[in-house]
Protein backbone atom coordinates (compact mmCIF):
# COMPACT_ATOMS: atom_id res chain seq x y z
CA UNK A 1 0.00 0.00 0.00
CA UNK A 2 0.98 3.94 -1.39
CA UNK A 3 2.01 5.67 2.41
CA UNK A 4 -1.18 6.47 3.86
CA UNK A 5 -1.63 9.45 5.91
CA UNK A 6 -5.82 9.64 5.99
CA UNK A 7 -8.67 6.96 6.25
CA UNK A 8 -12.35 8.07 6.02
CA UNK A 9 -14.80 5.81 7.45
CA UNK A 10 -18.12 5.02 6.01
CA UNK A 11 -20.69 4.62 8.95
CA UNK A 12 -23.63 2.33 8.38
CA UNK A 13 -22.64 -0.77 8.28
CA UNK A 14 -18.85 -0.06 8.22
CA UNK A 15 -18.05 1.18 11.78
CA UNK A 16 -21.71 0.33 13.16
CA UNK A 17 -24.67 -1.63 13.10
CA UNK A 18 -27.31 0.77 12.76
CA UNK A 19 -29.43 -0.70 9.52
CA UNK A 20 -31.68 -2.21 11.11
CA UNK A 21 -32.44 0.88 13.70
CA UNK A 22 -32.33 3.33 10.34
CA UNK A 23 -35.04 1.18 8.58
CA UNK A 24 -37.29 0.66 11.79
CA UNK A 25 -37.07 5.21 12.49
CA UNK A 26 -37.99 5.02 8.74
CA UNK A 27 -40.97 3.09 9.20
CA UNK A 28 -42.29 4.32 12.21
CA UNK A 29 -42.55 7.82 10.43
CA UNK A 30 -43.82 6.38 7.12
CA UNK A 31 -46.51 4.19 9.00
CA UNK A 32 -47.22 6.76 11.46
CA UNK A 33 -47.67 10.15 8.44
CA UNK A 34 -48.74 7.76 5.27
CA UNK A 35 -50.07 4.56 7.17
CA UNK A 36 -47.08 2.30 4.71
CA UNK A 37 -44.56 -0.05 5.34
CA UNK A 38 -41.05 -0.16 3.50
CA UNK A 39 -38.94 -2.84 3.01
CA UNK A 40 -35.11 -2.51 3.28
CA UNK A 41 -34.52 -2.69 0.13
CA UNK A 42 -36.72 -0.11 -0.45
CA UNK A 43 -35.68 2.27 2.08
CA UNK A 44 -32.01 2.33 0.66
CA UNK A 45 -33.48 2.77 -3.05
CA UNK A 46 -34.72 6.45 -1.10
CA UNK A 47 -31.64 7.36 0.73
CA UNK A 48 -28.46 8.49 -1.07
CA UNK A 49 -29.19 11.99 0.07
CA UNK A 50 -29.83 12.64 3.99
CA UNK A 51 -32.93 11.45 5.64
CA UNK A 52 -34.41 15.35 5.87
CA UNK A 53 -34.82 15.02 1.95
CA UNK A 54 -36.00 11.09 1.74
CA UNK A 55 -38.88 11.80 4.25
CA UNK A 56 -39.44 15.52 3.05
CA UNK A 57 -40.56 13.46 -0.47
CA UNK A 58 -42.57 10.79 1.52
CA UNK A 59 -44.69 13.43 4.07
CA UNK A 60 -44.33 16.65 2.20
CA UNK A 61 -43.28 19.80 3.62
CA UNK A 62 -45.91 20.68 5.52
CA UNK A 63 -45.62 18.50 7.80
CA UNK A 64 -41.80 17.66 7.52
CA UNK A 65 -40.52 19.39 11.01
CA UNK A 66 -42.64 17.47 12.51
CA UNK A 67 -41.82 13.91 10.76
CA UNK A 68 -38.41 14.76 11.74
CA UNK A 69 -39.07 15.67 15.05
CA UNK A 70 -40.72 11.99 15.39
CA UNK A 71 -37.89 10.69 13.45
CA UNK A 72 -34.91 11.47 15.38
CA UNK A 73 -37.02 10.72 18.69
CA UNK A 74 -37.25 7.33 17.77
CA UNK A 75 -33.45 6.86 16.55
CA UNK A 76 -32.02 7.89 19.74
CA UNK A 77 -34.67 6.10 22.04
CA UNK A 78 -34.43 3.04 20.20
CA UNK A 79 -30.41 3.13 19.53
CA UNK A 80 -29.44 1.36 23.14
CA UNK A 81 -31.46 -1.43 21.52
CA UNK A 82 -31.10 -2.08 18.27
CA UNK A 83 -27.56 -0.64 17.28
CA UNK A 84 -24.17 -1.94 18.22
CA UNK A 85 -20.93 -0.57 16.91
CA UNK A 86 -18.83 -3.77 15.40
CA UNK A 87 -16.86 -5.95 17.43
CA UNK A 88 -12.85 -4.68 17.52
CA UNK A 89 -13.87 -1.02 15.54
CA UNK A 90 -12.87 0.53 18.47
CA UNK A 91 -9.40 -0.85 18.65
CA UNK A 92 -8.61 -0.18 14.89
CA UNK A 93 -9.62 3.46 15.74
CA UNK A 94 -7.62 3.79 18.66
CA UNK A 95 -4.57 1.83 16.46
CA UNK A 96 -4.67 4.85 13.97
CA UNK A 97 -4.66 7.27 16.31
CA UNK A 98 -1.82 5.94 17.95
CA UNK A 99 -0.07 5.99 14.49
CA UNK A 100 -0.97 9.76 13.73
CA UNK A 101 -3.42 9.10 10.94
CA UNK A 102 -6.13 11.59 9.93
CA UNK A 103 -9.06 10.15 10.26
CA UNK A 104 -12.87 11.49 8.54
CA UNK A 105 -16.55 10.00 8.23
CA UNK A 106 -17.90 10.71 5.00
CA UNK A 107 -21.56 9.10 5.55
CA UNK A 108 -24.38 9.80 3.35
CA UNK A 109 -26.81 10.41 6.65
CA UNK A 110 -27.67 13.58 8.35
CA UNK A 111 -25.75 15.11 10.56
CA UNK A 112 -28.35 14.54 13.47
CA UNK A 113 -28.26 11.23 13.16
CA UNK A 114 -24.68 10.84 12.54
CA UNK A 115 -23.73 12.54 16.07
CA UNK A 116 -26.26 10.66 17.61
CA UNK A 117 -24.78 7.28 17.02
CA UNK A 118 -20.88 8.99 16.97
CA UNK A 119 -22.17 10.22 20.79
CA UNK A 120 -23.97 7.10 21.74
CA UNK A 121 -20.65 4.64 20.81
CA UNK A 122 -18.34 7.64 22.36
CA UNK A 123 -16.09 7.23 18.64
CA UNK A 124 -17.33 10.52 17.55
CA UNK A 125 -13.48 12.03 19.77
CA UNK A 126 -11.48 9.98 17.31
CA UNK A 127 -11.87 11.88 14.21
CA UNK A 128 -10.82 14.66 12.67
CA UNK A 129 -13.51 15.48 10.35
CA UNK A 130 -17.09 14.32 10.19
CA UNK A 131 -18.91 14.77 6.94
CA UNK A 132 -22.57 14.05 6.44
CA UNK A 133 -25.49 13.85 4.09
CA UNK A 134 -26.00 17.82 4.94
CA UNK A 135 -22.74 19.00 4.20
CA UNK A 136 -22.31 17.83 0.60
CA UNK A 137 -24.04 19.30 -2.11
CA UNK A 138 -23.28 16.40 -4.48
CA UNK A 139 -24.37 13.18 -2.30
CA UNK A 140 -22.73 9.70 -2.71
CA UNK A 141 -22.29 7.60 -5.01
CA UNK A 142 -20.23 11.49 -6.02
CA UNK A 143 -16.71 11.59 -4.49
CA UNK A 144 -17.25 15.06 -3.24
CA UNK A 145 -17.08 14.27 0.51
CA UNK A 146 -13.95 12.90 -0.13
CA UNK A 147 -12.67 15.47 -1.79
CA UNK A 148 -13.76 17.54 0.66
CA UNK A 149 -11.43 15.61 3.03
CA UNK A 150 -8.39 16.35 1.06
CA UNK A 151 -8.78 19.85 0.63
CA UNK A 152 -9.18 20.53 4.36
CA UNK A 153 -6.09 18.35 4.92
CA UNK A 154 -4.11 19.53 2.01
CA UNK A 155 -3.84 15.61 1.03
CA UNK A 156 -3.57 13.90 -2.63
CA UNK A 157 -5.12 11.25 -3.46
CA UNK A 158 -2.40 8.66 -2.96
CA UNK A 159 -2.43 9.29 0.56
CA UNK A 160 -6.24 8.62 1.54
CA UNK A 161 -8.22 5.30 1.50
CA UNK A 162 -11.51 5.36 1.96
CA UNK A 163 -13.17 2.19 3.73
CA UNK A 164 -17.23 1.43 3.33
CA UNK A 165 -19.64 -1.56 2.68
CA UNK A 166 -21.71 -0.23 -0.27
CA UNK A 167 -21.80 0.66 -4.06
CA UNK A 168 -21.63 3.80 -3.46
CA UNK A 169 -18.40 3.94 -1.01
CA UNK A 170 -16.65 2.28 -4.18
CA UNK A 171 -17.71 4.74 -6.65
CA UNK A 172 -16.92 8.17 -4.84
CA UNK A 173 -13.53 6.41 -3.95
CA UNK A 174 -13.14 5.74 -7.70
CA UNK A 175 -14.52 9.24 -8.54
CA UNK A 176 -12.21 10.57 -6.27
CA UNK A 177 -9.29 8.85 -7.01
CA UNK A 178 -8.56 7.05 -3.56
CA UNK A 179 -8.15 3.75 -3.34
CA UNK A 180 -10.81 1.99 -1.11
CA UNK A 181 -11.27 -0.61 1.00
CA UNK A 182 -14.54 -2.81 0.44
CA UNK A 183 -15.65 -4.41 4.11
CA UNK A 184 -18.45 -6.92 3.81
CA UNK A 185 -18.68 -7.79 7.58
CA UNK A 186 -22.44 -6.41 7.56
CA UNK A 187 -22.96 -5.05 3.67
CA UNK A 188 -26.42 -4.83 2.24
CA UNK A 189 -25.03 -4.70 -1.50
CA UNK A 190 -22.30 -7.48 -1.04
CA UNK A 191 -23.49 -8.82 -4.06
CA UNK A 192 -22.85 -6.14 -6.23
CA UNK A 193 -19.82 -5.02 -4.10
CA UNK A 194 -17.83 -8.32 -4.90
CA UNK A 195 -17.95 -7.92 -8.59
CA UNK A 196 -16.94 -4.19 -8.68
CA UNK A 197 -13.30 -3.50 -9.26
CA UNK A 198 -11.95 -2.65 -5.60
CA UNK A 199 -8.29 -2.37 -4.36
CA UNK A 200 -8.78 -4.16 -1.13
CA UNK A 201 -11.89 -6.59 0.44
CA UNK A 202 -12.46 -7.10 3.91
CA UNK A 203 -14.74 -10.07 5.05
CA UNK A 204 -14.06 -9.34 9.05
CA UNK A 205 -12.90 -6.24 11.51
CA UNK A 206 -10.15 -8.54 12.43
CA UNK A 207 -9.23 -9.13 9.19
CA UNK A 208 -9.05 -5.57 8.15
CA UNK A 209 -7.21 -4.72 11.96
CA UNK A 210 -4.25 -7.21 10.39
CA UNK A 211 -3.72 -5.63 7.40
CA UNK A 212 -3.86 -2.00 8.69
CA UNK A 213 -1.00 -3.31 11.52
CA UNK A 214 1.01 -4.81 8.68
CA UNK A 215 0.61 -2.06 5.98
CA UNK A 216 1.26 0.80 8.63
CA UNK A 217 4.20 -0.89 9.99
CA UNK A 218 5.89 -1.49 6.39
CA UNK A 219 5.21 2.08 5.12
CA UNK A 220 6.75 3.21 8.96
CA UNK A 221 9.77 1.26 8.04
Amino acid sequence: MTRVSCIIFDLDGTLTQTNELIFATFNHVAEKYIGKVFTPEEITGMFGPPEQVAIERLVGKERIDAALDDFYSFYESRHPQMARMYDGVSNVLKFCRQQGLILAVFTGKGKQSTLISLDMFGIQKYFDIIITGNDVENHKPSGDGIKRVMKQFDLQPEQVLMVGDAVADVKAAQEAGVKIAAVLWDSYGKGQVMQMNVDYLFHSVGEFHRWLKASITNQNN
